[in-house]
């Protein structure tokens, strides 16, 4: 029988369909994956009894030769201008391991979790705005809860000393706890001290920098800083111009907080990262080195490995799904996307795509944010959602709310279970599709899981980091766009 050429070619795009139709679960266990159209994965055989197992892996090695953690190699004073850092989640620190089981670590991790979003909703919708007559005067231990979800470590000074630092891309200052220190909680390094430091010089209150920084004072002719973040933790000090070492590199001029008052729950770690949108934050600075380019691993749980931070154009992946970064004038340091919906199981969930823009007064809108862990919907669009994941899952056994969660299962004795992917539609018509341990997770060792997503407050949307886990993660501040995948990390 004679075939023809336009017979053939049918063939061929009948049999690509079917396969791409006929994906199993196998095949994409623990994948991401980002798509401009359909079809995608729309069920996963979820591992239950691989899942609880890692709940179980070791923390990290506390560090031992301070001084030998960063060596430079740019002996022609060439500056580099692709940085990288490990990124390492905080309960994998050997200064949080004080909690002995998987359940009081959930549980303070909610609760933090809580603080983080009311002080995003509350900088965002009431101005963030913070007077010094404002800030509390109690000490709090650092052990106690802990602000910040991931932590980098890098070098302060010269010569440098290495300091865990919490990163937050919704911030936009660097800054460290300094000596003499009027008011400082715990931290496992030893404090910075400036006058061992031959490349710390302070600002003066009438430089261009000090007119950068958000509530900005003047004290003997130096620039002073305050930032009450929302658990009521703060920092409070002077501006100066600091050498920060990366890994192998050293990064000269940064603008950095030195923080002489500071209280609050940092969990061990010296100060913090901002990685925000703002002039101030460490991207801001980088600026022309990098050209507003950074790119993140999150690490996902249950993994030994260390993610990582990298800084630079070099580090922007061919292949990424791009989607256009949405500016907020009234909230310049928070990263916003566009997000038009949200899909179970293959279907697009009847939510409007309002729900998730930002209006004229600068509320709502779809925020990135690595501080927080649970992802927030508005709660008319969180409901519908998680309805629609519920109808899906009827055949397994429910067990009651926990914490934040409304949503749970108890799925003790199940080697696997069969669950629907969860999918963002993103501006463009990028679908981004997670696989099921970013959004299914255990809140004990018993077999309890919960649907990882929470109603917000607020018009406001966040995606948090359980969700962002395993995938990586670029910026283009410069061209204005986030990029999604296309490895997994």
């Amino acid at each position: 029988m004679f075939v023809t050429l336009q017979q053939i070619l049918v063939l061929l795009i009948v049999l690509i369909f079917l396969t791409a139709t006929n994906t199993t679960a196998s095949e994409i266990k623990n994948s991401t994956t980002v798509h401009a159209i359909f079809p995608y994965p729309t069920h996963e055989n979820f591992n239950i009894q691989e899942t609880i197992a890692e709940l179980a892996t070791k923390v990290q090695t506390p560090h031992e030769k301070q001084e030998e953690d960063f060596h430079f190699d740019d002996e022609n004073g060439e500056e580099k201008r692709n940085l990288k850092l490990k990124l390492i989640h905080r309960d994998k620190l050997h200064f949080s391991n004080y909690f002995t089981n998987h359940s009081k670590m959930f549980e303070a991790r909610m609760k933090r979790d809580v603080k983080r979003v009311s002080s995003l909703i509350h900088r965002i919708t009431g101005g963030g705005g913070y007077r010094v007559e404002e800030f509390g005067s109690d000490v709090v231990s650092g052990m106690d809860q802990g602000s910040g979800e991931y932590f980098v470590r890098i070098g302060v000074g010269s010569p440098a000393r290495n300091q865990y630092m919490v990163i937050d891309s919704g911030s936009d200052i660097v800054w460290v706890q300094c000596q003499p220190c009027t008011q400082c909680y715990h931290q496992s390094d030893p404090v910075f001290d400036p006058s061992l430091s031959g490349s710390f010089a302070g600002v003066a209150c009438g430089s261009s920098v000090c007119n950068r920084v958000e509530n900005s004072g003047c004290h003997a002719g130096r620039c002073k800083y305050e930032v009450l973040y929302g658990d009521g933790s703060y920092t409070r000090g002077t501006i100066a111009i600091e050498t920060l070492t990366f890994d192998h590199s050293m990064v000269k001029n940064v603008a950095i907080g030195c923080g002489h008052s500071n209280s609050g729950m940092f969990t061990a770690a010296a100060g913090l990262l901002g990685l925000g949108g703002g002039s101030m934050s460490l991207v801001g600075q980088l600026g022309g080195q990098t050209g507003g380019a950074f790119s993140y691993c999150l690490v996902s749980r249950g993994t030994e490995s260390t993610g990582s931070l990298e800084f630079g154009r070099g580090v922007l992946p061919l292949g990424a799904a791009w989607v256009p970064l949405i500016r907020n004038p009234l909230a310049p340091s928070f990263y916003y996307i566009g997000l038009t919906g949200l899909g179970i199981g293959g279907a697009r969930v009847p939510i409007s795509e309002d729900v998730f823009k930002i209006t004229e007064l600068g509320d709502g809108g779809v925020v990135m944010d690595t501080g927080t862990a649970v992802t927030r919907f508005p709660a008319a669009a969180y409901v519908a959602f998680r309805d629609a994941f519920v109808a899906e899952t009827a055949s397994l056994p429910r067990a009651p709310a926990i914490s934040i969660f409304d949503t749970c299962y108890d799925l003790n004795g199940f080697v696997t279970v069969r669950v629907p992917t969860v999918s963002f539609f993103l501006m463009g018509g990028q679908i981004l599709t997670l696989p099921a341990r970013n959004f299914l997770i255990p809140v004990n060792d018993k077999g309890t899981f919960c649907f990882a997503f929470a109603p917000s407050a607020s018009e406001l949307s966040i995606i948090g980091n359980i969700q962002q886990e395993g995938i990586q993660i670029s910026f283009d501040g410069a061209n204005g766009f986030v990029g999604f995948g296309p490895n997994i990390c």
